[in-house]
């Protein structure tokens, strides 16, 4: 029970649609995503203030309150940051931007440029997205021995929301926190 509402008969309201809030620290650096549900608990308990509302509302039998999109803990809180963004297929891919580095079409698969065959490791610098039939036409051999050229050169993403939000598609209402995706 938060503030004389019992928090677990919180429920959206009936234009509800967001499913998730971007957590502030006190300085404006963005921290994490969390569901609307425990940014509710947050401001419910004088934790966090909304910076931002989202579309719809939550409603309890005692209160209504609009959704919460981004908000702003109350408190610093010191938290120690990944150095790496960790590397996974939905992430090289959304790094890519779904497209294949080789033709620009939609990318299926991952490829590593140097192939692992030929001692290419599984990092950042040397995965990348790829349709099937770029991936196979290529198959064992290194892009040089195509002839072919990068349509990116990969690396390892940078920023707060590689840090935050990893593969995740951002709210369009967290780009100001979250600043250009690298």
């Amino acid at each position: 029970m938060v503030s004389g509402i019992a928090t677990s008969g919180i429920r959206p309201g009936r234009s509800a649609n967001a499913s998730a809030a971007l957590v502030l620290n006190a300085t404006y650096e963005p921290l994490c995503v969390v569901s609307v549900r425990r940014a509710a608990v947050l401001l419910l308990s004088d934790k966090a203030e909304a910076i931002t509302h989202g579309e719809g509302y939550l409603q309890s039998h005692l209160q209504t309150i609009p959704i919460p999109s981004v908000v702003r803990l109350n408190k610093f809180v010191k938290v120690p940051h990944r150095r790496k963004v960790s590397l996974s297929r939905r992430a090289i891919f959304a790094r890519d931007k779904w497209k294949c580095v080789y033709c620009g079409g939609p990318a299926e698969t991952i490829d590593h440029v140097i192939p692992r065959s030929k001692g290419g490791a599984h990092i950042w610098e040397n995965v990348v997205a790829a349709c099937a039939r770029c991936n196979h036409k290529k198959g064992d051999k290194t892009v040089r021995e195509m002839g072919w050229r990068l349509a990116i050169v990969p690396a390892v993403p940078k920023g707060a929301a590689w840090r935050v939000l990893g593969h995740r598609t951002p709210d369009p209402r967290w780009e100001l926190w979250l600043g250009a995706r690298n």
